[in-house]
């Protein structure tokens, strides 16, 4: 593993050139791998891994999600079953489905996990939260993680441009002696570009931080807070979304991405960086006590009880729908579609 320095901090992470594609394909070289659940994570881990030549199956239910398997190249009864076939077909078992889905299938799919396999997770969920979730794992298989950080879509796209998304992994129990180096082999297996070490724990913990945080909901939540402001002030539609996401989005966001925040402030205007230097403060003040709360409400398990109980209910996907169409015909988001239309690119 490579030793780096992550702002003061030595951290070791394990890169594609001390553990190349070849490597990973020789310790899998007598393994199949059953990809269970073809929602968010699934089409983008298992085509990765077809394509960098791992002995791949899909395990999905029949519905738009399997016609969905099929248009991608996995053949009914050659390398697409139920979930039931592939995980018995396995030895190693990704477990890709939604964490309400995993609690209700757990049962079913726990039978197929006989002695030496692995149980390969991209979330920490279940298993950190097993006392509410149910999934507890018999001691005899391995049981690993590799949570690439972005969406499974990311995940393909950038495989496809030759790039490689990072990822973070884990060991929860390792019963063969040979967890850590099938966990590695599949995190370069399925695209990431470097991996780091985390726990089962951390990475729940982390992860649903980051969405309820800054990743998705605290920054719709001050994307409207300013665009509303604007909009009360007089400003139009269009110039408050301007100055609220389309700069972000379009300008500001690549330039720190690139480089980092101090290089983008550094390629604003002077008035821009003395803001934004001034207000950053104030704006950290007011958010880290909410983060604090966050944070306390993850670690407790509050915030999985929440999901659980609201992912379980029969009309869960009724309420979302209105929940997101009400996002979606919000006037900024309405008025992002005319932005988006007038970009360049788009005509």
């Amino acid at each position: 593993m490579a030793k780096m320095n992550f702002g003061g901090v030595i951290e070791e992470v394990v890169t594609r050139e001390e553990f190349p594609l070849e490597k990973a394909r020789e310790i899998l070289k007598d393994e199949t791998i059953a990809v269970i659940g073809y929602g968010v994570q699934g089409p983008g881990q298992a085509c990765n891994l077809r394509d960098n030549g791992f002995n791949v199956i899909v395990g999905q239910r029949q519905g738009k999600t399997y016609e969905k398997a099929i248009a991608d190249g996995w053949v009914p009864g050659e390398t697409l079953f139920s979930i039931e076939e592939a995980a018995d077909k396995a030895s190693i078992v990704m477990c890709l489905l939604s964490d309400a889905a995993v609690m209700s299938v757990w049962p079913t799919l726990k039978q197929y996990l006989s002695a030496g396999k692995a149980l390969y997770f991209s979330h920490g969920f279940a298993i950190t939260w097993s006392d509410r979730t149910g999934c507890v794992p018999q001691e005899d298989i391995d049981v690993i993680m590799v949570a690439p950080k972005g969406s499974g879509t990311s995940l393909r796209t950038m495989f496809l441009e030759g790039r490689g998304l990072n990822s973070s992994y884990a060991v929860y129990q390792d019963a063969t002696g040979r967890a850590l180096e099938r966990t590695l082999a599949l995190g370069i297996g399925i695209g990431s570009g470097y991996m780091f070490e985390t726990t089962f724990q951390r990475e729940a913990t982390s992860d649903l931080t980051g969405e309820r945080g800054s990743l998705m909901g605290a920054i719709q939540g001050l994307l409207l807070a300013q665009y509303e402001v604007l909009r009360e002030n007089g400003h139009s539609p269009s110039e408050a979304f301007n100055e609220t996401v389309e700069e972000l989005t379009q300008s500001l966001m690549p330039l720190f991405a690139q480089k980092g925040m101090d290089w983008m402030y550094a390629n604003c205007s002077t008035t821009a960086q003395r803001g934004a230097l001034d207000w950053m403060g104030p704006f950290h003040d007011a958010c880290k006590p909410v983060v604090e709360k966050l944070y306390a409400s993850v670690k407790c398990g509050n915030e999985a009880q929440i999901s659980i109980d609201a992912n379980s209910k029969p009309d869960y996907r009724v309420g979302l729908e209105k929940e997101l169409a009400a996002l979606r015909e919000s006037e900024m988001w309405r008025t992002a579609e005319t932005v988006r239309q007038l970009r360049p690119e788009n005509n």
